[in-house]
């Protein structure tokens, strides 16, 4: 049995996630505290810039190159993410004994499957340096040096999670986390999961409201609530070849470029945007073996009202039930943050991270990098 804090910064790139779990790398035996840190608005917009100079590695292909402000970025990241230990462990009154390793996720700045290349900046070393505690980071590496996408990582964690708040028997179940990018894992009783990027998530209406209303997201999608769909605009973008792919398939947060200014007023690009982001998880189904009975919502998209209540329209033909991660006992803001912490116990003891049927990597795999020494 491993103890281990998890530590996610997502696509949204607001802050950082600690969640603390113990678990033998099967099931999850118990949930512990969590914290959220957010970085301030200044630094998320140092990492927006620097996705600029990630481009750089597109050319080069060398995922250990940091051109431009990278190497600083990287930096500066990592000692964010030490000082959000420090400050876990003082509130918990815990030690770093009390810890057997970190989930070190960093900060996704390029994916590109299709070129074989994913960067997450986060010194790993470092941080076991700097906390004292083993660390497990680069998870997605050894994934996509087997022929994987490098993502969705956490659909085992989904499988887990099935199996610890007692969902097994209301299957076909479908987790769906709702990000800056959405992915879907559809889980069918001991079969490997299924699952895949479905499309955008929050990053699209994020970018409209900051562009048009200068506020970072729609918070509940009271925005979003006051507009109109504009029905050519969702076929635009729903017509995408993405769409038809199966998976498995996965996006970077450039993949879908932003609503151009001017093209709608700011209350009905925030709508139609939000229908996009439900369209695209309700066309998930295609590629599922059977309709799904349940769509459990995580993540921050599901706060936003007005998306959960255009898929809850989309499903209904289905008879499937849209429920919200609290719904079935599960924190639907710390899911990401919990299975980073599980995947490093899994990690740490040779246990497969990825599956032909998530990523599409060449047979089950394991991944990540162990820094430091586990108690």
């Amino acid at each position: 049995m491993k103890t281990a804090l998890g530590l996610m910064s997502g696509t949204s790139m607001d802050g950082i996630d600690l969640a603390l779990i113990r678990s033998d790398g099967d099931r999850v035996v118990e949930f512990g505290p969590t914290l959220s840190v957010a970085y301030p608005a200044s630094f998320k917009r140092r990492i927006e810039l620097g996705l600029a100079d990630a481009q750089e590695l597109l050319i080069a292909k060398e995922r250990s190159r940091r051109p431009g402000s990278l190497a600083a970025l990287e930096q500066e990241i990592t000692t964010w993410h030490a000082d959000a230990v420090a400050t876990f462990l003082t509130r918990e009154s815990m030690t770093t004994a009390q810890i057997d390793l970190l989930g070190f996720h960093g900060q996704t700045i390029i994916h590109r499957p299709q070129n074989a290349l994913t960067v997450q900046l986060g010194d790993g070393p470092r941080l076991a340096t700097l906390t004292g505690i083993a660390t497990v980071y680069d998870m997605r590496a050894r994934d996509m040096e087997l022929g994987g996408q490098g993502a969705p990582l956490v659909p085992v964690f989904h499988q887990a999670l099935a199996r610890t708040v007692a969902l097994e028997g209301k299957e076909p179940i479908v987790f769906v986390n709702i990000g800056g990018i959405s992915n879907v894992t559809y889980i069918e009783g001991d079969a490997d999961p299924i699952a895949f990027d479905s499309g955008p998530g929050n990053a699209l209406i994020d970018q409209w409201v900051q562009a048009q209303g200068g506020v970072p997201y729609d918070q509940g999608g009271r925005i979003a609530s006051e507009g109109g769909v504009s029905a050519s605009v969702v076929d635009h973008y729903l017509a995408n070849p993405f769409f038809k792919r199966s998976g498995p398939k996965s996006l970077d947060r450039a993949d879908f470029a932003p609503l151009a200014p001017g093209d709608l007023d700011l209350s009905d690009g925030a709508r139609t945007l939000t229908y996009i982001s439900a369209a695209a998880i309700a066309k998930s189904a295609q590629h599922f073996p059977r309709i799904p009975k349940r769509w459990i919502l995580c993540g921050g998209g599901r706060l936003n009202t007005t998306l959960v209540s255009d898929l809850r329209v989309l499903i209904q033909p289905t008879g499937g039930e849209v429920l919200l991660a609290e719904d079935v006992g599960i924190d639907g803001d710390m899911l990401e943050a919990q299975a980073f912490g599980y995947l490093a116990i899994r990690s740490a003891k040779g246990l497969p991270l990825t599956f032909p049927t998530t990523t599409g990597c060449q047979h089950p795999t394991t991944g990540g990098v162990l820094r430091g020494v586990t108690h």
